[in-house]
């Protein structure tokens, strides 16, 4: 069996890139879709173990990426990490309606977002510990 797969929902370029090789060095596969109606599609060709979502996003919010997952019966069940900097207090409990499997709030520590994803896609927690890169420091850098 290969590694999970992890389809990355979000606008932001910046975070794309910290967030692939966050999960690349924890032996995940990403994806990416960085706005609503794309998302759908890259769900449907990459089939992912598990979706990472921003609420924030162009072409329709985070709870319309949701709404319209969990009314294709091929992508209803993928466990779906709500990771955004909107206000928890008023999207936690909305996006856990929707279906979502858990909410962090940006800027999340990486270790926790590690922690939540190995929960959601049922892996164990302690099997071991996070590879944690702190790319702060090249905010804005051309990685390739």
């Amino acid at each position: 069996m290969g590694n999970k797969r992890i389809l990355i929902v979000d606008d932001d370029a910046d975070f794309l890139r910290g967030m692939h090789l966050r999960l690349k060095a924890n032996n995940y596969d990403t994806f990416f879709a960085t706005d609503a109606v794309t998302s759908i599609s890259e769900a449907r060709k990459c089939e992912p173990d598990l979706i990472l979502l921003d609420l924030g996003l162009p072409a329709g919010d985070g709870f319309i990426v949701m709404e319209r997952l969990k009314a294709v019966p091929s992508l209803s069940l993928i466990p779906i990490v709500v990771l955004s900097g909107r206000d928890i207090r008023e999207n936690r409990i909305r996006a856990l309606k929707a279906g979502a499997s858990a909410f962090l709030q940006k800027p999340a520590n990486d270790a926790d977002v590690l922690l939540v994803l190995r929960q959601a896609l049922g892996e164990p927690a302690e099997s071991t510990k996070p590879v944690v890169y702190d790319l702060g420091w090249c905010r804005g850098a051309s990685i390739s």
